[in-house]
């Protein structure tokens, strides 16, 4: 059968002949003026009128005086094109923070989903400013199928509490409505998805990057307080050591600081809880494979254990072939009772490996890595040896490609096919494109090479040395100049165009997220990568890692205590490195510059004053959408986008139908919400490109590949991003008649009057308009 390449267009593009409307503007609600809100047939239900950012007057929506998860609402109507692609602009003042959510309805249509869908609500709420001082703007796009033929249609925002997306039950997942929403300023209808603010609008100025000037030091004394106090409450308890109780005390054992630094009681304490994890694995073997005290049970199998043993192997050896109860009455050597129960969870892990990105080398390194280490240790002739063991590793770091579980014949039943990578080559993650907070895997990449070394002072894995730093490097181009929550310069990590993440702005964040399980020196300590350690002292010149540990000092939990171990040593390792010139990419006052990852289909770009972030291949979890998800920066305001793209792939002839899911936009739709609003995009059909022959793909499942193109075209304002995902054939572009002269950001030459530009496999063009 002949290959077809095709254009899919879901949605009707705003372009006659490459022209972009110089005034796509439609309508505009302002709200807080009478005169245009009577215009607009506008009424609200707990409703409140205020002057906001710039003197500039808004609408709140309040929450109801009985408890309840739904606030106020207000309704309008507004002109739309009966012809074109529509699209939906709301702006706020970026000095707002509120957790309330505000969604967009149509009769009994709602526009988007309300979690991690492919188009998402109008304000998903935010625990920081968006943009001080300034304002922003949010743009929905609207299904033709509600606005063809139209030219003025009614609409509601509605607002609701926030939401934990891991939530199973109603009052776990949505949370009732408490406190204000943040003010609603204008609304405005256009048919460009590069929404431009009038030129006569107010626009705020950036504000002064003044430098930290507090907290200091005595962060890390209030650390070592905190970590001590749990060491010696858990070495001096009665009850015996759950595996996260137990990896504290063991990686405390060669920490100088602790008081757990080569504490033989603390060894006495680990290894007889050991002992009772025995005897009651021996009752419920299931607790190999999921134990309930894990942060998540089938990830980590008794890999805490395994590492536990490994790292007190010293004070454990002379007391392994002691004799020990199985709790059944019968007499064993440790020796033997520990190897029985290691063989057992690395083998459920083998067969076990899971597909998303974190998920694998949390479970490769602990259900498997580690269980073999402490193998190593006391039975060596059952562990893998470590030129082989290593292959798990090298899969889940994306230096080798990942061959899924482990079958009874212990050959790999390559679940995701022959040539499935779990990074990018530039180094990103696929969950299933770029993930901003919840996939930046720094940590966990950093705790693999860690778990390489012979002995904490021996380097490590080399090809997984360097592959981390890759993998720290490829997120440096997805933080930002921003202002933390007091107003002081920082850097904040890119969330706005991730698949996974559902919080906006993302963290300050320099060389490594802070997370649970990490501090944000970790990585650049562990490696003493000349870059990473740059973009370490730039945090420490903005005076902004103390904050950062005192922040998570805020957040209780026996993970974060772990997490907070290392951190005063490796501060004490990142002062101690001569200053380098290196600073992150975006920073202002450094050179232009255009990243693309064709892999995950995204693009980090500088160019003067604006940055530009964009998903191009966005939340297309089951078929190809045609979306692309943009977040770009001003000086003066920051807009964030869902727009039409044009996309090309090799049709399957199938197709998937969009479900009515509300809600989330996968996992079956997540709880139903008690309303009778269905999707607006309900029904539609979304083609389903081809998948290779040796990949395991059902019609309608999500997957990696059911949403990917060969290629992506995408026109926001004054910018091209034509990017080549395909691995074997060449594009080409018809250049605008508007982009003649256009520069090309990649290789910073202009085009000349070429009609046309060609793309290579995997590489992209960015063209600027002057």
């Amino acid at each position: 059968m002949k290959k077809i390449v095709l254009f899919a267009f879901i949605w009707t593009a705003l372009q006659v002949n490459g022209q972009v409307s110089k005034n796509s503007v439609t309508d505009e609600l302002i709200l807080g003026n009478a005169a245009s809100e009577q215009a607009h047939h506008f009424s609200g239900e707990l409703s409140k009128e205020i002057k906001g950012g710039l003197g500039e007057t808004a609408r709140i929506l309040l929450p109801r005086p009985e408890k309840g998860w739904q606030g106020g609402s207000m309704s309008f109507t507004i002109k739309v094109n009966p012809d074109m692609q529509n699209y939906i602009t709301v702006r706020f003042w970026g000095s707002d923070v509120s957790h309330d959510r505000l969604y967009l309805v149509c009769g009994d249509k709602q526009i988007g989903s309300r979690h991690l869908g492919d188009i998402d609500m109008l304000d998903i709420g935010s625990d920081y400013p968006f943009y001080n001082e300034r304002f922003y703007y949010t743009t929905t796009l609207l299904p033709l199928s509600l606005t063809k033929g139209k030219t003025e249609l009614t609409f509601e925002i509605r607002s609701q509490g926030l939401i934990w997306g891991y939530g199973q039950t109603w009052d776990k997942y949505q949370k009732d409505m408490v406190e204000d929403t943040r003010g609603i300023y204008k609304v405005y209808t256009h048919t460009d998805g590069a929404f431009t603010p009038p030129a006569d609008e107010k626009q705020g100025v950036p504000p002064a990057y003044a430098k930290r000037p507090f907290p200091g030091a005595e962060v890390l004394d209030a650390v070592k307080i905190r970590v001590n106090n749990e060491i010696d409450k858990l070495i001096k308890g009665a009850k015996p050591l759950n595996q996260p109780q137990m990896q504290l005390l063991a990686k405390a054992y060669r920490v100088k600081w602790s008081f757990g630094y080569n504490n033989k009681e603390l060894a006495d304490r680990v290894l007889y809880s050991i002992d009772d994890f025995y005897k009651v694995y021996k009752a419920n073997p299931k607790l190999a494979f999921a134990d309930p005290s894990t942060p998540n049970p089938e990830w980590f199998g008794v890999g805490m254990i395994g590492q536990a043993i490994h790292l007190l192997h010293e004070p454990f050896k002379k007391k392994l072939d002691e004799s020990i109860s199985d709790g059944a009455g019968n007499k064993i050597t440790r020796r033997a009772a520990y190897n029985e129960m290691l063989l057992y969870a690395r083998g459920l892990n083998q067969k076990s490996r899971r597909q998303y990105t974190n998920q694998t080398m949390i479970k490769d390194l602990y259900g498997i890595y580690y269980a073999n280490k402490a193998l190593e240790d006391i039975s060596p002739s059952d562990a893998i040896p470590e030129k082989d063991v290593l292959h798990y590793l090298y899969e889940a770091v994306g230096l080798q490609p990942w061959t899924g579980s482990d079958g009874e014949d212990g050959k790999p039943n390559y679940s995701m096919g022959t040539d499935y990578w779990q990074l990018t080559a530039k180094g990103l993650t696929k969950e299933l494109g770029f993930v901003g907070n919840y996939g930046e895997v720094i940590d966990w990449c950093a705790e693999i090479y860690e778990a390489t070394r012979p002995q904490p002072e021996l380097p490590g894995d080399e090809k997984i040395k360097a592959q981390v730093e890759k993998i720290a490097l490829a997120r440096s181009y997805f933080r930002y100049p921003m202002l933390d929550d007091d107003k002081y310069a920082a850097m904040r990590q890119e969330t706005h165009v991730g698949w996974r993440d559902a919080h906006y702005p993302g963290d300050v964040t320099y060389a490594q997220r802070p997370s649970w399980d990490g501090g944000p020196l970790q990585m650049a300590t562990a490696t003493l990568n000349p870059k990473l350690i740059g973009f370490v002292q730039q945090m420490f010149d903005d005076n902004q890692y103390f904050a950062t540990v005192k922040a998570r000092m805020k957040e209780n939990g026996l993970r974060v205590t772990i997490g907070l171990l290392q951190v005063p040593d490796q501060y004490e390792m990142a002062k101690a490195q001569k200053p380098t010139n290196y600073k992150l990419p975006m920073s202002w006052d450094q050179p232009d510059f255009v990243f693309a990852d064709e892999q995950d289909g995204v693009v980090a770009i500088k160019n003067g004053k604006e940055i530009l972030y964009a998903s191009l291949y966005w939340r297309a979890r089951h078929a190809i959408n045609n979306l692309a998800k943009v977040h770009y920066l001003t000086p003066n305001y920051d807009r964030v986008a869902t727009i039409a793209i044009e996309e090309k792939f090799d049709s399957s002839g199938l197709f998937f139908t969009v479900p009515d899911y509300t809600n989330m936009g996968f996992a079956n739709g997540g709880l139903k919400y008690p309303d009778d609003l269905h999707l607006a995009n309900a029904g539609q059909k979304l083609p389903i490109p081809k998948i290779p022959v040796d990949v395991p793909y059902k019609t309608g499942q999500e997957h990696p590949l059911a949403g990917r193109a060969n290629f992506y075209k995408m026109q926001y304002g004054n910018y091209i991003v034509a990017m080549n995902a395909a691995t074997d054939k060449e594009f080409e572009v018809v250049v605008p008649k508007a982009f003649a002269n256009a520069i090309n950001l990649v290789d910073g030459k202009k085009i000349g009057k070429l009609e046309t530009i060609k793309v290579p496999a995997q590489t992209t063009v960015v063209l600027y308009k002057m």
